[in-house]
C-alpha cells in the first residue's frame, strides 16, 4: 500500500546534487544540443530535439527553420519528436519501450506539462530502429531501455520540448492577433487571449508556429505550478491490457502466417548431429522442419501442430565440452579466482595498514546463484524473410541491436529491414538480448511465409542467458567500538559488460559488476574494491533486473549487518553512525525505522532486518518483517522508503517498487539456476518458483518529497530486498546466510 509522499519538512535539508545535475540531462546541455523545427508531410507543426551523446562538448544551437544544409556532425540527430497536426493531435514518438515500467504514461506527463494539453490526447508511436536520433546518452548513446533511466533521460528534455512548442504557437497566435505574446496563455489544447475573449486551438497555428524561429531560451513550470507531475495518475495503458487489445510481441497475426515450435540443444555449447523428422512430418498441419546449427525448428499451420511436431522429433545431439560441466566445476572456478588479486576498482587511504592496526578483522564469503529471468511472456519473434526484405515483429529493448542481428543474418542492408516494436510482456534484462531474434531469423530464411517463433517455458528457462553465479570475498578491520577502519571487497563473476559493451572494461573493472561495492554511502576511510573476472564455463550470462547492485547490496548490506551485531549495536544506528556524508540516505534510514516501528519487540521466531542502498540515482531503505517456522519462511510485511528526487507520477513509483520487492523476494527465497552435466536441471514454475499471490507481503512505501534531479526506481527494489530479508532472518534465528536463496537451509536446526 502506498504511504504518499513524505513532505521535505520532515526530510533532510541537505543534498548530494542539484536538481539540474548529471543525475538528469541538463538544461545547458540540452540547450547545447539544440532543436529542429519544420512542418510535418502532410502538414503540422514538427518539433525535433536533441540529447548530447554522453561526454559530448556543447556545441551551439542552430535557431529556427532554415538550418544550413549540412549542420555540423552529430549536432542536429534528433532524439525524439512531437508531432502536432492540423487537428490538434499530438503525437509522442517514444525512444523507450514499455514493459510495465509505466514510461507511456509517465513520458507523456512530462509532454502534457509543459505543451498544455489533455494527457489523453497524447498519442504515441513507437521509435523506429536509429541510435543516432533515440539514443540515450546515460546508457552511452545506445537506443535501448534499460537501466533505470528512462525518466532521469526524458526529464528536462521532454519538458523542455513540450514548453518550446507551446512557447511557438503562443507566438503565432498572438502575431495573427496582432497582440503581445505575453498577454496570451495556453491552456488545453489553445491558445487564449483573456482582453478581447479570443482563442485558437493548436490544429489552427501548426502552420504558422512552423515558420518562426526557435526561442534559445523557454521557461519551464516551476514545480508549484505542475498540474500533472507530481499527482498519481492512472496508467494510459491499461485499459488495453485489460480488454486484451493491447499489442504484445505474441499476438501479431500476419496474413499466411506460420508457427515455429523449437527444440534447443539441451547442453550448453551442443550442435546438431543428425535428425529423424519422419514422424513430426506426420503430424496433421505440419509444414516444413528446419535445422539449425544448435537447433530444430518445427514450422506448422498452428501451435498445436508445430509443438506436436516437436515432440516427435527424434535428435541426436554432439554435447561437446559443456557436458563435462556441474555446478562444482563453476564454483570452484569462481572460489579459486577469488584467491588471485583482482583488478581494482577502488583504492582509498592504505587498506593493508589500517587491517594491522585494526582491534579485530572479520571475514566472510558470499555467493549467490544463476538467477532466470522468466518474463511473463515468453520468447517469441516474428519475422518475413525474402531475397530483398525482411520485417521483424518482437518486443525488444535495443531495437538497434535487433537491426544489427538482422544485417549480419540476411545479409541485407539496414534500409531493408523493418522492425516492428511492440509492448513487452516483462523484460528484465532478457530482452536486451537478440539470441531469439536471431534463431527466428534463421528459420524464416528457409520459410516461404511469415513465421512466428515462440519458446515453451521449458525452452525459456533453460536456454536464458542468466543472472552470473557471483563469488565475493569481504574483509573488514575494526576500531575498538567495532566500527570499520578497513574494507576489503573482492569480487568475482562474469563480466557482463565485456560482452554486451566491447572494450567497456576499464583496466580489466566490470562497471555493472562493482556498482555499490565500489560507492558506498558509508564513511570507511580505507577500502580497496576489486573485481577478479571468472566466466562461467560455457554458460550465457546477461544483465537482470537491477543488474550490478541486486548482487552488490546483499553481500555490502549483509556485511554491514555482520559487523553490527559483533560490534553489539542496533543495525539501525550502527549504519546511521556511518551515513554522515551522505545525508539522503541517512534520512531514509531514519524514515523507513520509524514506519517500520524498528526496536518494538517480536515474538519468538520473528524478525526485523534493514538496508539501505544508494543506486540509480535514488536512495532507498527497507525494512523486512519475517516469520520463520520449521525453517520455513515468511515475510509479512516491508517497509520501505525511497528519495528518489522529483517524482512524475507517484502511483508509477509505488507500482515499480512493489513490483520489485515481489521479483527480488522471488529470488531471494527461491531463485537458482543449477547446471549438471551441461545442462540445466529446472524447467518451469514448477522447479523454478515464483512468489505466490497468498505469500505476498504487505507493501508499504513512503516517497520523500525532493526537489532532487529524478532518480530510477525500476529496479533498485528488487536490489535492496534481498538484504533486507536476510537480515531479518538472522534477527529471528541468529543464523547467518552467506548464500541466496535461503531454499531449504533453514531446514536445519535452527540457532
Amino acid at each position: 500500500m502506498s504511504e504518499g509522499i513524505i513532505e521535505a519538512g520532515r526530510a533532510s535539508g541537505k543534498t548530494e546534487q542539484a536538481a539540474d545535475s548529471s543525475a538528469g540531462i541538463s538544461r545547458r546541455r540540452f540547450l547545447q544540443a539544440g532543436f529542429t523545427l519544420g512542418a510535418a508531410a502532410g502538414g503540422g507543426l514538427l518539433l525535433g530535439f536533441a540529447l548530447p551523446a554522453a561526454g559530448e562538448s556543447g556545441r551551439p544551437s542552430v535557431i529556427g527553420g532554415d538550418a544550413p544544409d549540412q549542420a555540423p556532425a552529430g549536432l542536429f540527430a534528433p532524439n525524439a519528436f512531437v508531432r502536432i497536426d492540423r487537428t490538434g493531435q499530438v503525437t509522442l514518438v517514444m525512444p523507450k519501450v514499455e514493459m510495465g515500467q509505466g514510461v507511456y504514461t509517465s513520458i507523456p506527463m512530462l509532454i502534457a506539462e509543459e505543451l498544455e494539453v489533455p494527457l489523453d490526447s497524447v498519442v504515441l508511436d513507437h521509435a523506429p530502429a536509429d541510435a543516432k536520433a533515440y539514443g540515450d546518452p546515460l546508457l552511452g548513446g545506445g537506443q535501448l531501455t534499460g537501466g533505470s533511466t528512462s525518466i532521469r533521460y526524458a526529464w528536462e528534455p521532454m519538458r523542455r520540448a513540450g514548453a518550446t512548442a507551446r512557447s511557438l504557437l503562443v507566438t503565432a497566435a498572438a502575431q495573427q492577433w496582432k497582440v503581445d505574446p505575453a498577454s496570451c496563455t495556453a491552456a488545453n489544447g489553445a491558445v487564449h487571449h483573456a482582453a478581447s475573449g479570443r482563442q485558437a486551438p493548436y490544429g489552427s497555428l501548426v502552420d504558422a508556429a512552423a515558420k518562426l524561429p526557435v526561442p534559445s531560451q523557454v521557461a519551464l513550470k516551476t514545480p508549484d505550478k505542475f498540474s500533472l507531475i507530481g499527482k498519481p495518475v492512472k496508467r494510459l495503458d491499461s485499459p488495453e491490457k485489460v480488454d486484451g487489445s493491447a499489442q504484445f510481441g505474441l499476438d501479431v497475426r500476419l496474413p499466411g502466417m506460420l508457427y515455429a515450435a523449437i527444440v534447443n540443444c539441451p547442453v550448453f555449447g551442443g550442435t546438431v548431429a543428425s535428425v529423424d523428422d519422419s514422424a513430426a512430418r506426420r503430424v496433421p498441419g505440419v509444414r516444413q522442419v528446419v535445422r539449425l546449427d544448435n537447433a530444430v525448428a518445427v514450422v506448422g499451420d498452428h501451435t498445436w501442430a508445430a509443438k506436436r511436431g516437436a515432440s516427435a522429433l527424434v535428435i541426436e545431439w554432439h554435447e561437446g565440452d559443456g557436458a563435462k560441466v556441474s555446478m562444482a566445476d563453476i564454483v570452484g572456478d569462481l572460489a579459486r579466482a577469488s584467491e588471485q588479486p583482482g583488478a581494482v576498482a577502488r583504492n582509498d587511504g592504505d587498506v593493508t595498514k589500517a587491517f594491522g592496526t585494526a582491534g579485530a578483522r572479520i571475514d566472510s564469503i558470499y555467493q549467490q546463484p544463476f538467477l532466470a529471468h522468466a518474463t511473463m511472456e515468453p520468447v517469441n519473434c516474428t519475422v518475413q524473410v525474402t531475397g530483398s526484405s525482411c520485417e521483424i515483429w518482437v518486443g525488444t529493448q535495443v531495437p538497434g541491436f535487433a537491426i544489427e542481428a538482422a544485417k549480419r543474418v540476411t545479409g541485407l542492408d539496414a534500409s531493408k529491414i523493418t522492425l516492428h516494436n511492440h509492448l513487452l510482456g516483462g523484460g528484465f534484462g532478457r530482452r536486451l538480448e537478440t539470441d531469439m531474434i536471431v534463431q527466428a531469423l534463421k528459420v524464416g530464411k528457409q520459410v516461404d511465409a511469415p513465421v512466428k517463433v515462440v519458446w515453451t517455458r521449458e525452452e525459456d528457462i533453460r536456454h536464458d542467458m542468466y543472472r552470473p553465479y557471483y563469488y565475493d570475498r569481504i574483509s573488514a578491520g575494526v576500531d575498538a567500538n567495532g566500527k570499520p577502519v578497513a574494507w576489503q571487497h573482492r569480487i568475482v563473476g562474469s563480466s557482463i559488460m565485456a560482452r554486451f559493451v566491447p572494450g567497456s572494461l576499464k583496466n580489466g573493472v566490470d562497471a555493472d559488476a562493482v556498482e555499490v561495492a565500489s560507492d558506498l554511502p558509508y564513511a570507511i576511510p580505507n577500502q580497496r574494491i576489486e573485481y577478479v573476472r571468472q566466466e562461467p564455463r560455457h554458460v550465457p550470462t546477461a544483465f537482470w533486473r537491477g543488474v550490478g547492485p541486486t548482487r552488490s547490496a546483499f553481500v555490502v548490506e549483509s556485511f554491514i549487518d555482520e559487523l553490527a551485531v559483533r560490534a553489539k549495536a542496533d543495525p539501525v544506528a550502527y549504519r546511521r553512525s556511518l551515513l554522515e556524508p551522505t545525508p539522503r540516505a541517512r534520512n531514509v534510514l531514519d524514515i523507513v525505522a520509524r514506519e517500520s516501528g524498528w526496536g518494538q519487540s517480536l515474538p519468538a521466531g520473528q524478525g526485523r532486518g534493514v538496508s539501505v542502498l544508494h543506486a540509480f540515482g535514488s536512495f532507498f531503505s527497507m525494512v523486512a518483517d519475517v516469520s520463520v517456522d520449521n525453517g520455513e519462511v515468511r515475510v509479512n510485511r516491508v517497509v520501505c522508503v525511497v528519495d528518489c528526487g522529483m517524482v512524475v507520477n507517484p502511483d508509477t513509483v509505488e507500482a515499480q517498487i512493489q513490483g520489485g520487492i515481489i521479483f527480488g523476494i522471488t529470488a531471494a527465497l527461491y531463485g537458482e539456476i543449477t547446471i549438471r552435466d551441461g545442462r540445466v536441471e529446472q524447467s518451469n514454475f514448477t522447479d523454478y518458483r515464483m512468489l505466490r499471490i497468498n505469500q505476498t507481503p504487505r507493501i508499504d512505501v513512503h516517497i520523500v518529497k525532493s526537489a532532487e534531479a529524478p532518480g530510477g526506481i525500476g529496479e533498485p527494489g528488487t536490489s535492496a530486498i534481498a538484504a533486507a530479508l536476510s537480515n531479518a532472518i538472522h534477527a529471528a534465528t541468529g543464523r547467518r546466510l552467506y548464500q541466496m536463496p535461503v531454499g531449504n537451509q533453514l531446514k536445519q536446526k535452527t540457532a
